[in-house]
């Protein structure tokens, strides 16, 4: 004998189907979505369709907008001669939390991963080389996450895009505020060494 509806059923499966989201927490916001009054459920509905329909990518940065073009590169005041390269729209909203970028952007919209299938073709690699062509851009800073894929998709591109006369930069990474250098492993540290400034 079945225990839950259909429909409950089929809800919990497309929770399910998000990243990050195993079938406990997937029944957990099915039961959640079913208790919400009509008008809640409808608005929640409604919120997914309406994204689906008016978010779009940037013609300019690839980045997410209901605009022609996103508000980042629209802004004049922001500094187009430097691009932050980024593999996500979520790297811009944090970059952007720190409020001292003043550049613009460039979303990859992923990074180079032979075992997820992914290789430069299937990023919006094509688009950062147009954006480069008009000359205008003297810097571009490679924020693509310090792991294996991320390191690999910042090397690419910097032999890519090296014959172009650009300064390419590497983000710094290295020990966090608040951590102790005896439990840092050995690559975070070199990293710090190598990304050291005078004070």
């Amino acid at each position: 004998m079945k225990q839950i509806p259909n429909a409950m059923e089929r809800l919990t499966e497309q929770f399910a189907r998000m990243p990050g989201i195993g079938s406990k927490t997937a029944q957990r916001l099915a039961f959640y979505v079913l208790g919400l009054p009509d008008e809640d459920a409808l608005a929640f509905a409604d919120a997914i369709v309406d994204a689906k329909k008016t978010v779009k990518t940037c013609p300019v940065c690839q980045n997410l907008t209901d605009s022609e073009v996103c508000p980042i590169c629209a802004d004049p005041e922001r500094d187009h001669s430097t691009i932050c390269v980024v593999a996500d729209p979520r790297d811009v909203m944090a970059m952007e939390r720190t409020r001292e970028y003043r550049g613009v952007y460039h979303v990859l919209h992923g990074v180079i991963s032979p075992i997820n299938h992914t290789g430069p073709n299937d990023l919006r690699i094509r688009e950062l080389i147009a954006r480069l062509s008009d000359g205008e851009v003297r810097e571009l800073i490679m924020a693509t996450n310090p792991d294996t894929e991320g390191e690999a998709t910042a090397m690419y591109l910097s032999r890519l895009l090296k014959p172009m006369n650009l300064k390419i930069t590497r983000l710094a990474y290295g020990i966090p505020m608040g951590s102790q250098l005896e439990y840092t492993d050995e690559v975070t540290l070199l990293r710090a060494l190598e990304g050291r400034r005078e004070l």
